[in-house]
Parts: C-alpha cells; structure tokens; sequence
C-alpha cells in the first residue's frame, strides 16, 4: 500500500525532527525516515547529535568535570575525600541513559504532533504525479509518496587518508565516546571542537593528552584575543597541543597507534599512543540516499545544493543541516528546518547566520557569535572594543573559576554590536543575551544600560559592554 503525506522529511536529526514537528504543527500530514537504533535494535532518533555528538559528549565532560573538581578543587571547599575513583563504565552508562532519554523524548513529540515515524533508510525512487516517492529500507520496508520532501541526512566523521576507522584503536567520535577505559596515552589529530571536548574529558580523568593540529593558529575561526586566552588555559591543564605539524603515517597494532609526524619546525617526530581519536572535520552523508534517480544536484563533498532557501534544483524539494552549506551546527539545522516547514506553508521562514552562535564546551568555555576582531580589520570595518575579564566578577571568584573574559566588538560611528566573544564559566549560556541584542541591532550602550542581578556572570556582559566605553565600574 502506498503512504501519501504532504511532506516527508528523511532524517530526524536536530534538523529533520524539527522540520517534521513544525510542519505538522502548520497543519500537514508529514512523515519521517530516519535508521539510527539502539544497541538492542530500537528506534533511535536524533541524528548524530544525540547519539554520538552533543548530547553525549556533554553527558561525559559534566561527569569528567565533576571528578575533575572532586580530585582538584573541593579542599578548598573545605570537602575531604579519601580513595576517589572514577567508574568509567558507570559514566559511560549514564551517558547512554542521557541519550535514551533524547531518544524517547523525540519519538513522544513525534506522537504528541501526529508525525508519523519511519525506522529505516529513506532514498529517492523516482518523480511520481508533481511529487516523489520514496522508499523505506528496513526491518518494515515501506514505499511513500509526498509532493514535499525535505533532505535531513546530516554528517559522517571525516576519516584521514590510510587510516579508516576501526573504533578500537582509531576512533571517530563515536568510539571516542564508548571507550570503556581510561588510556594511559590519548591522541588527536585536530583542534576543533570534537577534538578539544573529547581531549577535556579523558585528560581530567588521567589521559595524557596529546593534539596535534595542521593549522599554524590555534582555534583560527575564533577571536585571536580569545584563542590565546584559551590556549593559556589549556597548556595550564596540561593538554599538550601541537600546532603547524604534518601527519605522516599512522600505524595500528595490538599495543596501540604510532602516529608518524613532522612539527612546525620540520623536524620528524613520533607519538605512540594507546588510542588516537581523529577529528578533523566531517562530510555531508548522501550515501544511500539514491539523488540520482530524480536528478538532485549534489556538489564536489557530496553535499546537497541549494539556494538561500534551502531549496535545492528539484521543485519541492529542500535540504537542511550538515549536508547543505553553512556551519555544522545542530542550532543551524534546527533553525533552517523550522524555517523550510514554514516556507513550505506560504510563510517568510528566516535564518540569520551573522546571529548563528557558536560553543566549546570544554573549561573554560568558549562561545562566539557575529564578527572577530580580525574579520573587522580584513574589511576595513572602523570599532570600538571592550573587554572585562573574569577574574574581575564576584560571582566567578565564588564559583572558583575566574579564567578568561568577555570581549564587545561595536561600531565605531553607531556603536552597533558587531561581535561578541568570550571565554571563561558558563559561556554557553551567556552567549544567548548577545544574539538577543544583536538580533535587535542593539549597541554596547544599549546592554550597559540594563540593569543585570548581582552577584552573576552576567555582570561580566554589562562590565564588557561599558568597556567599549571605557567606564568598566569593577576593573
């Protein structure tokens, strides 16, 4: 029997479930494909995000930090411990609840939202009647038709010529997040942020950790200013990161990895590992998804093509997520999936990427949105700067965690809010009242104004927004 839905979505991560819920809640029948499952074979929706990416990654650095703070900092707390350890297996298995957790509560707004889910593979057949129909390849194999479908297939791990994944020994950052021991010696090849939050966690629980990364900068994509104040950081906690250096061979045997590799100095180097996780970056998936039966346009990496729309070359048709342009982010899927549902639905569907923010989860954190100091300067952009560090806050010296600052970028003849940028406790969270601001086209005078609570983090934002002035009040 043929399934008809005005719109089928064929993936459900961040950008496909989302899709699918904000359609049906603009009225359509929507269906969604997606073939992630559990170890035990259940249906797991969620994408690479909640299964092995966000949500893991920060089940493990939550609990990583915890210890981390038990063994370093609750003497000064006035907390003594005796004989602390850590249970990987434990932590792992709260990571895999935390997941099972995401996992059930899509499949309950699928329900709450009458979309109706599909566990399996979805591909394209062929063009039928204005529309597409659209196979299901799985335990029930299903054939759909929809005049909408929107392509929500997400990401793989990009894996380093002659060195594939194998999970055990050279890991992705699936396998990164099931280890099931501490190793004695940990490598990563890239500094980005899968690199940097998987070295946090098995550094704090004894890993030495050693990176290397091909660029000569450190976190280039970031603020200079910031980058450095990170980088002081880390080389403080000890993760070694090695910068500029080329990776030669790699060899994988029973006592571990042995990576072959040349510094910034040209000077031939060996790192022998008990694990080396890779990081260094990931490709659109469209593997499968059969775009050639009905024409889609895909590019060089295999991703998706489309317009500012999301749109691709096929009329109802649409590609959101990691396997279209822009950043990799599970808030750039979700924000462009709602945004396709409601153009779908006649509506102005919008997505800002200058308000797109962007995070490291690791301590100190470290969170962005809008322009860096150096993009301005490339293009001739007249600002005004302000900073106001950490150490300098009540709330962060209570805390115990006075690294890093707050840094404004603002138009030098409006004063506008061009950037905002920052490193130090909680920045995840603080980084939403600059989108907020700049969403309104907001000026540092503007968020110097507002009245923020006292003791808080968020003082810091009001601190650094009064520094573009120079009139910081505590520093």
């Amino acid at each position: 029997m043929m399934n008809k839905f005005d719109v089928i979505v064929i993936g459900a991560g961040p950008g496909g479930y989302i899709a699918a819920i904000r359609a049906a809640q603009l009225g359509m029948n929507v269906a969604c494909i997606d073939e992630w499952k559990t170890a035990d074979g259940k249906p797991a929706p969620g994408g690479t995000c909640t299964n092995v990416g966000c949500i893991p990654s920060k089940a493990l650095l939550q609990s990583s930090e915890y210890f981390e703070h038990a063994a370093k900092h609750f003497g000064e707390h006035g907390i003594s411990l005796s004989n602390l350890k850590m249970d990987v297996g434990q932590m792992i298995g709260r990571k895999d609840a935390v997941v099972k957790q995401n996992n059930d509560g899509i499949l309950y707004l699928f329900k709450k939202n009458k979309v109706t889910y599909f566990n399996g593979r979805g591909s394209f057949v062929k063009a039928v009647d204005g529309g597409y129909e659209i196979a299901v390849a799985g335990d029930k194999p299903e054939t759909l038709t929809a005049k909408q479908v929107i392509v929500a297939t997400g990401s793989n791990a990009r894996a380093l010529p002659g060195a594939p994944f194998d999970e055990e020994n050279i890991l992705s950052n699936d396998g990164a997040l099931r280890l099931g021991a501490v190793p004695k010696k940990l490598g990563l090849i890239g500094s980005g942020v899968i690199g940097l939050e998987m070295g946090s966690v098995w550094r704090r629980l004894g890993a030495e950790v050693t990176v290397l990364e091909a660029l000569p900068t450190f976190l280039g994509a970031v603020d200079e200013q910031i980058a450095k104040e990170a980088k002081k950081a880390f080389d403080k906690q000890g993760l070694k990161i090695e910068l500029g250096v080329k990776v030669g061979e790699i060899k994988s045997g029973k006592k571990g990895v042995s990576v072959a590799w040349t510094n910034a100095k040209g000077e031939a180097q060996t790192l022998d590992v008990d694990k080396l996780v890779v990081s260094i970056g990931r490709v659109p998936n469209t593997t499968g998804l059969n775009a050639e039966a009905v024409g889609l346009k895909l590019g060089e990496r295999g991703d998706v093509i489309v317009d500012d729309d999301c749109r691709t070359n096929l009329p109802g048709v649409w590609a959101v997520g990691d396997v279209v342009r822009g950043p990799m982010l599970a808030h750039k899927a979700e924000e462009e999936g709602v945004a396709v549902a409601e153009r779908i639905a006649g509506q102005h569907g919008h997505v800002d990427f200058n308000l797109v923010p962007w995070v490291i989860y690791t301590s100190p954190e470290i969170a962005w949105v809008g322009k860096t100091e150096q993009q301005l300067k490339a293009d001739g952009v007249k600002y005004k700067a302000g900073t106001f560090p950490f150490m300098a806050n009540g709330r962060a010296r209570a805390l115990g965690d006075t690294t890093g600052m707050v840094k404004f970028l603002a138009d030098a003849a409006t004063d506008e809010i061009l950037g905002v940028h920052m490193v130090g406790p909680m920045a995840s969270e603080l980084i939403a009242e600059a989108c907020v601001a700049m969403a309104f086209r907001a000026s540092s005078e503007d968020i110097a104004r507002i009245c923020h609570a006292h003791p808080s983090l968020s003082e810091s934002t009001k601190e650094a927004a009064l520094a573009v002035d120079k009139r910081t009040l505590n520093f």
